[in-house]
Order: structure tokens, then C-alpha cells, then sequence
């Protein structure tokens, strides 16, 4: 009773401390959800008083960037200064379109203007393929200033107080700028309501420029719209949602399968199926969820804020279960132990602190404008999860040396057999892993400024396939049957040789080969002490 009344404490103050770190998780996520669902947008950029940095002689603001395919069909040049296209004409179409962008100067910087002039301050809007970056200031002339100077218009086609443009003599409409001036000494000024065709597939570049120092401290408010001829999708995410229903599918198959063989053998399922049949539920909600989120996406050109947070839960608990699921299969839950006993606490304690900061990176990089995330923030919240997968796959492998080595203690050959499956199969998953790894650096450093945006999808398709197989193999090798003995947990005792026989095989001949050996060796026993006997007496005869 005292020993069943401390494992009680234990295991309650296990709770306890599991419950207070769930409270804070709970605090923490929430914080990260408050604060992404401020800068909710996707193809639809919002501006909301921001400022302008300082470059070279020129002032600009980043307004975003996207990956864009060419119009199927031309818009009607009517409507270009419309806001209002209508939705059920959309189709087909490509384009930026600005909305309610205005322009807030200084209170002093208006007063030192002269009121009865028209223009008396000019901002300009650039569209850029990423290709055509050079276009934009740069070498003109020698020079490295990106706004045209006194001494530049005097020599060059450039024009004071402008930003200087290059034309591509191929694409004469890139760089393609739109201007905007402010008049007399008012305080701001609005853009022309008006829509932008895109022509030609590629990464394009939004920036908000002027070269007038006087402007210093200004602010721009309001949005603009980004669409390619088949939704509000990013170019670089599009292929993506065809791959979640892709998936979605997969997940379903899988599941009916395994429910096949759940229904069949549902008298000797053991607990470790039902944590089996917890990842495959996930693995398919977390797939439907995030195709109905990129279809919503696609369709309105904001994220639905709702379907995001579930889809990025799902994804987050799924993560974390799915490598809870290979930790304690790895300890032989289930195998070679009944309860996983005083590392219980340990386990639940790294699984939560992975959900955690797998939820606050997935907050952080879908509750955001597709561009919004910097490579400083971005690394600030990967580091935390790819140590803990680190300490994932660490303990892991550890785990299965110590299993497979009691089981080889054990004799327990087809346990044995069945982990040396396993523990392959796995450890060709982490060299594909740092395989993709190194090639996921590669494409990052090669491509800076995703020019290679048709590809990128390939990256989060890989993981999401690589843990659907390894899934697959679990489910394969630990499939239900009606000998379930194969890899269930067993009282080892010395006749453990014998009871992997009958549950594998079930052979007769096995037991009457046991028998048979068994009688050898109490034969030899027998002849081995009747030898031993007859050397004592004939030591005695000789002392007589």
C-alpha cells in the first residue's frame, strides 16, 4: 500500500507541474495569436502608418511581393482605374491593384510648401520583376544614386526628383512606375484608385519611393491587391493546394484501411494501434484542413482566420504526437515494457515543449502577409524546433539501441527482427532528412529573392510526404492480427525461446524439436555426472 500510495503522489505532482506548463503554453500562444492576427492579409497587403527607410539618396517602403502568373485574358483598359472589378469577371486575370493608399506628409513639411502650387511633392509606386531589380537606379551614368540629381537630368533622359528607371528594351512596361504628388500644403494625398496588369509570369516587387528629403517622416496607409489568373493564391503557394488534397485523400485511404484491419482483428488490438489510429486521424484532418484554408485563401485573397488557427493546430499536435508515437515505440512501449514508469513525466515534458514553439512558428508564419516573416525572425523561431527535433532523434535512436540489445539478450528473435526493420527504416528517413536538409540550404542561399518561386512549394511538400511513408511503415509493421504476441509485451521467463516458437510459428515440429533437445541435454547431464563418479573412485582405489 505505501509503495502504490508514493507512485499516487509521484504521478499527481507529475500532473501538477504538466498542468502549470500548459498554463503558460496556453499564455504564450495566445500572446502569438494576438499578435499575427494584427498582420492577417495574404495577397491582400495591408499598410497601416508605416514609414519609410532611408537608401542611398532615396526613400523608399517595401509594399510587397509575390509570385505572379501571366493574365490568361487582357483586363478591359475601362476598368484599370476602377476598384470595383467585379469577382465573377476575374477569372483569367493577373494583376496589382491599388486601394486607399494615401500618403500622410509632416505638418511641417506641407507648411513649407507654397500653397497656390499644384505639385508640390511626388511619390512614386515601382513594379519590378525581380529580374529587371537592376533596372532601378544603380550604375546610371556611373553613378550609384537611385533618384535623378541636378547633374544627372542635365546629362541623361532622367527627370529631377524621380526615381531612375532603366526601360527592358524586351518588356518596355518594366520597371513600371505610377506617381502620385501632393498639391499646395496639404497634408495627404490619395492614390488613384487603379489596377495593374501582369503580362509576363514572374517574381514581382512592389515599392513606394520619393526623393524629396523634405518628405522625411512621411506614413503610408491603405492596401493593395495581388492576384494570379486562378485566385487570390500566391504563385508560390498555388501547386500546394492541390498537394493537400492530394493528401487529404492519401490520409483517407490509409484510414480506411487501417479500420479494415481494426474491425478484423479488434479482439487483439493492443494500445499501441490506438495511438497508430490517433496519427492517422490527425494526418487527415491536419491535410483537409489546410486545403479547405488555401482554398478559402485562394477565393478572397485573405487568410480565413479561423480555418488557419485549427489548420495550424492540427499541425502542431500532430508534429508533436507523431514523434511522441515514434519515441515510445522506440522504447519499447508496449514490447519490451508495460508502461513507460518514471520517464513519463520526461516524454510529456519535451512533447509539450515541442507543441509549443511548432505552434508559435506556424502562428507566426501563417497569420502573416506571405513576406512579412524576416530571415532574423524566421530563425529565432526555427532554432528552438529543429533542437528539440535534435533531442528527438537523439533519444530515439538511443532507445532503440537499448530495445533492440534486450531484446537480443532475450533471444526474442522476431521482435528483434521486426525492430531492425524499424530502426532501418527510420534511419533512412534522417539521411533523407539531412539530404533535403542541405539541399533546403542550398535553394535559400542560391535564392534570395525567390526567383526560383515555382519550385518552392517542393520544400513543405517533402516533409509532409516523407512523414506520411514513414507512417505508412509503422502502420505495415505493427498492422493488426490475429497473433498479436509478435510484438505485444510478455512476462520474460526462461522458457521465453519457447513462447516465441508457438506465437511465431505454431509448429509442432518446433515443440517436439524443443522436446527432443531438452531430453539431449538431461542425457548429457546424467552421462556427465556418471563420468564424474567413476573419476572419483578410481582416485580413492589408488590412495587404498
Amino acid at each position: 500500500m505505501m509503495g502504490s500510495n508514493r507512485e499516487y503522489i509521484c504521478i499527481s505532482y507529475d500532473l501538477i507541474r504538466i498542468g502549470c506548463f500548459l498554463k503558460v503554453a496556453f499564455v504564450v500562444i495566445i500572446y502569438l495569436s494576438c499578435f499575427s492576427i494584427g498582420q492577417v492579409g495574404g495577397s491582400i497587403h495591408e499598410y497601416q502608418n508605416e514609414g519609410f527607410i532611408r537608401r542611398s539618396n532615396s526613400f523608399f517602403f517595401h509594399g510587397g511581393s509575390e509570385g505572379l502568373y501571366a493574365s490568361k485574358v487582357h483586363i478591359d483598359s475601362d476598368k484599370t482605374s476602377s476598384s470595383s472589378l467585379e469577382e465573377n469577371h476575374l477569372n483569367g486575370k493577373s494583376f496589382i491593384r491599388f486601394e486607399s493608399i494615401t500618403f500622410r506628409r509632416t505638418k511641417e513639411s506641407a507648411q513649407k510648401k507654397n500653397e497656390m502650387q499644384q505639385k508640390t511633392g511626388l511619390v512614386e509606386a515601382i513594379i519590378v520583376e525581380v529580374k529587371d531589380r537592376e533596372k532601378i537606379g544603380g550604375s546610371y551614368l556611373h553613378s550609384p544614386a537611385i533618384c535623378c540629381t541636378p547633374e544627372l537630368s542635365k546629362d541623361g533622359p532622367c527627370k529631377l526628383g524621380e526615381v531612375i528607371i532603366h526601360q527592358n528594351p524586351d518588356n518596355p512596361s518594366s520597371p513600371q512606375r505610377l506617381q502620385t504628388f501632393f498639391e499646395g500644403q496639404d497634408e495627404e494625398a490619395t492614390m488613384v484608385l487603379q489596377t495593374v496588369e501582369i503580362n509576363r509570369t514572374g517574381m514581382y516587387y512592389l515599392y513606394f519611393m520619393f526623393c524629396d528629403p523634405e518628405l522625411t517622416g512621411m506614413l503610408i496607409s491603405g492596401r493593395t491587391v495581388w492576384r494570379n489568373p486562378e485566385g487570390y493564391l500566391p504563385g508560390k503557394m498555388s501547386p500546394l493546394m492541390t498537394f493537400y488534397g492530394l493528401m487529404s485523400l492519401a490520409y483517407l485511404v490509409l484510414g480506411v484501411v487501417w479500420f479494415l484491419w481494426f474491425v478484423q482483428y479488434w479482439k487483439d488490438i493492443i494500445q499501441l494501434h490506438y495511438h497508430i489510429t490517433a496519427v492517422i486521424g490527425l494526418g487527415m484532418c491536419e491535410m483537409a484542413l489546410w486545403y479547405f484554408e488555401y482554398a478559402n485563401f485562394n477565393a478572397t485573397g485573405s487568410r480565413p482566420m479561423g480555418i488557419t488557427l485549427w489548420a495550424v493546430t492540427f499541425s502542431a499536435v500532430k508534429k508533436t504526437v507523431s514523434r511522441l508515437l515514434l519515441l515510445v515505440v522506440s522504447m519499447g512501449y508496449g514490447v519490451v515494457r508495460p508502461t513507460l514508469g518514471g520517464i513519463t513525466f520526461k516524454v510529456l515534458l519535451l512533447g509539450l515543449t515541442y507543441f509549443v514553439f511548432s505552434e508559435a512558428l506556424l502562428l507566426v508564419e501563417n497569420l502573416g502577409n506571405i513576406d512579412d516573416l524576416t530571415g532574423k525572425a524566421r530563425l529565432f523561431l526555427v532554432l528552438p524546433v529543429s533542437l528539440l527535433d535534435a533531442c528527438f532523434i537523439v533519444w530515439i535512436f538511443s532507445a532503440l539501441s537499448q530495445t533492440l540489445e534486450k531484446l537480443q539478450i532475450r533471444r526474442s528473435m522476431a521482435k528483434f527482427a521486426l525492430y531492425r526493420k524499424f530502426t532501418n527504416s527510420l534511419a533512412t528517413s534522417v539521411l533523407l532528412s539531412i539530404v533535403w536538409i542541405g539541399y533546403e540550404l542550398y535553394f535559400n542561399a542560391a535564392d534570395p529573392l525567390s526567383e526560383l518561386w515555382q519550385r518552392a512549394w517542393i520544400i513543405p511538400a517533402f516533409w509532409n510526404l516523407l512523414a506520411f511513408v514513414l507512417l505508412i511503415v509503422i502502420c505495415i509493421l505493427w498492422a493488426p492480427s490475429n497473433n498479436p504476441t509478435r510484438y505485444a509485451y510478455s512476462e520474460e521467463t526462461g522458457d521465453d525461446i519457447e513462447e516465441e516458437g508457438i506465437s511465431l510459428t505454431a509448429s509442432t515440429v518446433i515443440l517436439a524439436g524443443e522436446s527432443a533437445t531438452k531430453t539431449e541435454l538431461k542425457e548429457r547431464k546424467v552421462s556427465s555426472a556418471d563420468l564424474f563418479g567413476l573419476v572419483e573412485d578410481l582416485e580413492e582405489d589408488k590412495r587404498e
